[in-house]
């Protein structure tokens, strides 16, 4: 199942994520959170019109709200509903701005990103005539690419390197659609991915019957071996539009 949300069509994709900038031909990596200037170099190799950002998980933090028999009735009631459900749940310091989907009755993916983070990269879109059309978690780009192919119960690791080979990100795991959603900023070796973060998850999973049957890996060159066919996703993959 493809969530058709955060998304647009007729756009020139820019990737941000916490190592690297990559906008058409222009390659950039980064140590620290990018600077307007960084950006604005980078938008710059884009042709003029919109563009469709892809953003590092971290920096557009994502959960699965469960168990919401009771929503509000209005738009700016719901919104404000969510809003709070998500920064309570995240334990924010920040006003995000929030987008909400229901995956499945009474369950709801909410995905953020800082309000001020959000408002410089739009003025910045306004500024250079690339008007930002989408702001979309790198994991939900790498989902909506893969969902046309996913029969069956699986993993996604969508990582950053973060150095030492040690990696922070996400694990987005589904059955019918997605049913596990976790963010992790402090990084761990692989063999910590695999001992803390993906067996805990997939001994979950199995408990309610959505063995995952495959992994996709973004962020990392390979994997140590585990009871799962791992699939590395790379550039080429990751640079396709999704319909």
């Amino acid at each position: 199942m493809r969530l058709p949300f955060l998304q647009a069509s007729e756009a020139s994709l820019f990737w941000l994520e916490a190592h690297r900038i990559r906008a058409g031909a222009h390659r950039r990596p980064l140590t620290d959170f990018p600077t307007d200037d960084q950006l604005a170099q980078a938008l710059a190799a884009l042709p003029a019109g919109p563009t469709r950002w892809v953003v590092d998980d971290l920096w557009t933090p994502s959960l699965l709200l469960r168990d919401l028999a009771e929503i509000p009735r209005g738009a700016e009631a719901q919104e404000a509903f969510f809003r709070w459900r998500f920064s309570q749940s995240l334990a924010l310091d920040e006003p995000h701005f929030v987008q909400t989907l229901e995956v499945e009755p009474g369950t709801w993916l909410a995905c953020g990103i800082r309000e001020t983070f959000r408002d410089s990269l739009l003025q910045l879109g306004l500024r250079m005539d690339r008007t930002v059309h989408a702001l979309t978690p790198r994991w939900l780009h790498l989902y909506n690419l893969l969902a046309p192919t996913l029969d069956m119960p699986g993993i996604l690791l969508s990582l950053s390197p973060v150095g030492q080979n040690r990696y922070a990100g996400s694990l987005v795991a589904w059955g019918r659609t997605i049913c596990l959603l976790r963010q992790w900023a402090e990084p761990l070796d692989l063999d910590g991915w695999n001992e803390e973060r993906i067996a805990p998850s997939a001994a979950f999973l199995q408990r309610e019957s959505r063995t995952p049957q495959v992994l996709y890996l973004w962020g990392a060159p390979g994997w140590r071996d585990i009871d799962l066919p791992v699939r590395v996703l790379d550039d080429r993959f990751a640079q396709t539009e999704t319909p």
